[in-house]
């Protein structure tokens, strides 16, 4: 944790250090009150000196108003820092998320990396913005209260100190405690944040089917484990702060009844008792305050070594140390050369097994095949969201493990089966394949799609919210603005998984249509589950069980009577 907030805070090192300096400063002023207090009672009240009592009060308010303006800047600036600081690693956590492969979110749950990502921010941006503060502050007052104790009295000073391992036992014993619950309290809340996130994307589904109520307990059940584990660390943090309390005051009235006697026998100044007794007053609430502290910095540990678990997860995709660049001008050329893989989360099953296609510029070829059969894996590699374990694949006759990802990636266009729409305008959604493009280049892309003339009819056009998963639009309309998309992207090469299997005959149409002006003089893959969307490909290949068993044209295939001809009279016949 210390390793990540010195990394972090290093940008800000003047901060850091003008904080630092009004930090010391205004433990030294209330250190000086201490001094203060005793001149007031041994030169002011024991002498009988008015003038003296004067200027002892005057330099006292002088010393407050240090104190004041002190605590001022170092509030504002440690404050200043949490911010910041907590801004800079919610920047620095997402942007590595970006860079995460596919695989990494399918192994994980979302609501837990959004949960790390903002409640386990804030336990750090606490910890920065005030809880590191006031155990540095602390800090510095209990060793210069110590200090003072003992120029004021040694014979107090070291009953005081005798009864420090006392104080220091329930803070070591209780602190792991707090750290061990602090990391189940933040994994309960995690468990909360999936539930509401899986709960809410599928209301629907859960209002179908009735599940109200047996989301409600489940949903309750979660909730009651969660404040259970939070009861116990609050208990075991309040148990801390009381013991703390308790042995530290309990030393203080000792200590007073001690220094109360030497003062009758003449052996220390009213004025002296007063001094330590304000010392040994900083000294124990310093010990309490760095006791309640510490159960904040033992839940920021478990917040930072969630947020480390991030960070220092390095992506199985990463582009080479050298990257070659891509052919130019790009033509599209894609080829397979006995490709073999498996799923990481499958490793039992070959995906792809000695797997060869080759597809020649501004071909379109389909892959049909059972599910199962390898034709989302097809996609998958050639994104390069894994890497074969075999084999190699090439665009326009490159490697793609010699290419930059994102590189290679800005020369595919995906349609997928069900059409991603982000919370935004039309224009905004329709820009994401680039966000630089003007209005009229993303209108020319709608109108190509046959998107705009629904577009038109919404209330505000291209400005048009279209809400979260583009719950305003039908199936047809967000497949429409999903190519809408690729035809503003105007890439070489072109993904499609099956977009036209969920809609009725109408937004099919209408959607074939858009796709077909899409397609025109550029390499296409289709993924292809209604053999009738296929029939116009230049080639069709047949894929099970990883492998490729047949390729041709419709005609042919089912006049070879294979797994094709089976499939189509499956279809058909139905």
């Amino acid at each position: 944790m210390l390793r990540l907030l010195v990394e972090l805070l290093a940008p800000y090192r003047r901060r850091v250090i003008l904080a630092l300096v009004a930090l010391v400063v205004a433990a030294t002023a209330m250190l000086a009150v201490g001094q203060g207090l005793r001149t007031v009672i041994d030169q002011g009240f024991s002498a009988g000196d008015p003038a003296w009592l004067d200027r002892s009060l005057a330099a006292m308010v002088g010393v407050i108003l240090v104190l004041a303006l002190a605590t001022y800047v170092r509030f504002y600036n440690v404050s200043w820092l949490g911010e910041r600081v907590t801004a800079d690693l919610r920047r620095r956590v997402f942007d590595h998320l970006l860079t995460l492969p596919p695989s990494w979110f399918e192994a994980g749950r979302t609501g837990e990396v959004i949960t790390r990502l903002t409640a386990d921010t804030t336990q750090i941006e606490n910890v920065i913005g005030s809880s590191l503060s006031i155990a540095l502050r602390n800090a510095l007052l209990l060793v210069g209260g110590l200090v003072m104790l003992f120029t004021t009295s040694l014979k107090l000073s070291l009953l005081t100190v005798g009864g420090v391992p006392l104080v220091v036992a329930p803070i070591i014993i209780f602190g792991r405690r707090v750290r061990a619950l602090a990391r189940a309290s933040q994994a309960r809340v995690a468990a909360l944040g999936e539930r509401i996130d899986e709960t809410i994307h599928e209301i629907r589904i859960v209002q179908a089917y009735g599940h109200e109520v047996a989301d409600r307990q489940a949903f309750g059940e979660l909730v009651e484990q969660s404040f259970a584990t939070a009861r116990q660390r609050v208990a075991n943090r309040a148990l801390l702060v009381a013991c703390v309390l308790v042995l530290v005051f309990g030393a203080i009235a000792f200590i007073l009844w001690v220094g109360g006697h030497d003062v009758l026998a003449g052996e220390l100044s009213a004025g002296q008792l007063s001094a330590f007794v304000f010392y040994a007053a900083i000294v124990a609430g310093s010990v309490g305050a760095l006791s309640e502290v510490w159960g904040d910095l033992q839940r920021a540990t478990g917040a930072t070594e969630r947020l480390l678990e991030i960070l220092n997860t390095r992506p199985a995709i990463q582009a080479p140390a050298r990257a070659m660049p891509l052919p130019e001008p790009a033509r599209g050329a894609i080829s397979f050369e006995r490709v073999s893989f498996r799923y990481p989360a499958r490793p039992d099953t070959a995906a792809l097994a000695d797997f060869d296609l080759h597809v020649a510029p501004g071909e379109t070829v389909a892959l049909v095949g059972p599910s199962g059969a390898g034709k989302s894996t097809v996609f998958q590699l050639l994104l390069r969201f894994y890497d074969p374990e075999a084999g190699v694949i090439r665009m326009d006759g490159l490697p793609l493990t010699e290419a930059d990802p994102l590189a290679l990636r800005g020369r595919m266009a995906l349609v997928s089966q069900e059409a991603v729409i982000f919370a935004g305008s039309v224009a905004e959604n329709v820009r994401y394949a680039r966000p630089d493009a003007s209005l009229a280049e993303v209108r020319a892309a709608c109108v190509a799609a046959f998107a705009d003339e629904f577009i038109e009819r919404l209330p505000e056009g291209y400005d048009t919210d279209l809400g979260e998963r583009g719950v305003r639009l039908s199936g047809g309309q967000r497949q429409r603005i999903a190519i809408a998309r690729a035809i503003l992207a105007d890439r070489p090469v072109l993904l499609l998984d099956e977009a036209t299997s969920a809609l009725d005959a109408e937004s099919e149409r209408m959607v074939q249509t858009a796709l077909e002006g899409l397609m025109r003089q550029r390499t296409t893959l289709v993924i292809a589950h209604r053999l009738a969307t296929v029939q116009r490909a230049d080639r069709i290949v047949v894929l099970d069980g990883g492998r490729v068993v047949q390729q041709g044209q419709h005609h042919e295939l089912v006049a070879a009577d294979g797994l094709y001809a089976r499939l189509a009279r499956l279809q058909f016949a139905a």
